[in-house]
């Protein structure tokens, strides 16, 4: 299970950094995007990986905290995509009007001549 969420992050990751090198804003963008999910994977995964095991502990038995999930990284993972979707969403309305402005979508505002 964790090599497969650690191939999870680690194909985010490369395909992120991989559209941030690109010359258009949209894959900037959407570059950003991607890393901002491996990050939120990376952060998930950070409270423990457990499968099988029951959501709620059983009437009248009394739990250790190994029964228990730890609830920081859920939380600061909830957290980041809120402030992910916000971002990007401000992102998209810099696009909109730096495209309205220059007449391309270029990172640096001018064409490549071909």
């Amino acid at each position: 299970m964790e090599g497969i969420v650690a191939l999870a992050i680690g194909v985010l990751t490369g395909s992120g950094v991989w559209l941030l090198l690109r010359p258009r804003t949209f894959q900037v963008i959407l570059g950003l995007s991607l890393i901002s999910y491996a990050v939120n994977l990376f952060i998930f995964t950070t409270g423990g990986l457990r499968t099988g095991a029951a959501p709620i502990l059983e009437p009248g038995t009394a739990g250790s905290l190994a029964d228990y999930a730890d609830p920081t990284p859920q939380a600061l993972v909830l957290t980041a995509i809120v402030i992910s979707f916000a971002t990007t969403a401000l992102f998209l309305v810099v696009l909109l009007a730096a495209r309205g402005l220059t007449g391309t979508d270029h990172v640096d505002g001018r064409e490549r001549n071909q």
